[in-house]
């Protein structure tokens, strides 16, 4: 079986196509012209300076979770649920685990109290620690 050397690149150290550009004998004739924009930076709500959002309650739980350490937050007032939802997501985030939203209570994984409660008055509200 004999291959064909019409489609080989020369290895050769005197060729010049092979330089520091591997794109530089590409072609731009066929493609349309256009501006690039640079991306705009996502922008997150945040609440600037402290507003009265009301008392949440932070708690360390094991009890029912099979030994596993959660830290849930609950007693939200004056939140709507889209905002609870992007809350959750940066607490996510900020504390590098999981954690859900359900039945009016935030429940992050692991013992990150220090990191909610800070995260919390960022947002506005007054985070008090409860239970042991």
């Amino acid at each position: 079986m004999a291959r064909s050397d019409k489609h080989r690149i020369p290895t050769g150290g005197d060729s010049s196509s092979l330089g520091q550009n591997p794109f530089g004998d590409l072609e731009s004739s066929g493609l349309p012209a256009g501006e690039v924009k640079p991306a705009e930076p996502k922008q997150r709500r945040r609440v600037k300076g402290p507003t009265k959002r009301g008392r949440v309650d932070v708690r360390r739980e094991t009890a029912g979770r099979g030994g596993k350490t959660v830290t849930t937050i609950s007693g939200f007032q004056k939140i709507s649920k889209p905002e609870l939802g992007e809350l959750t997501r940066e607490l996510q985030r900020a504390c590098a685990s999981g954690g859900t939203f359900k039945q009016g209570t935030i429940v992050i994984q692991g013992d990150r109290c220090e990191i909610v409660m800070g995260i919390l008055e960022q947002w506005g509200f007054r985070p008090v620690r409860t239970g042991g």
